[in-house]
């Protein structure tokens, strides 16, 4: 991230701050906050959009869900495929 920052002070559960510390590595804690608060904000973003579109076009069925995963894993197997035909 090369924007600029800002220094906030939040409160969060010690195990769940440690844990982040832990697993920060060399970026630091405040890399790996900010970048766990960009996710969300993605996921909340994207839910807003869902919420949308479900209500113009109606939600989206397990039936729809199942027929698009099976879509993208034929797709995947299909481009594992064609990648080990070129080597």
């Amino acid at each position: 991230m090369n924007e600029p920052t800002g220094k906030y002070s939040i409160t969060m559960p010690r195990d769940i701050a440690e844990a982040a510390r832990t697993r920060s590595g060399p970026s630091g804690l405040s890399a790996y906050v900010a970048a766990a608060v960009a996710r969300q904000i993605e996921r909340d973003n994207l839910n807003e959009l869902i919420t949308v579109a479900e209500a113009e076009h109606g939600p989206v069925t397990d039936e729809e869900i199942q027929a698009l995963r099976d879509q993208l894993h034929q797709a995947q197997r299909e481009q594992a495929r064609h990648g080990a035909d070129a080597a």
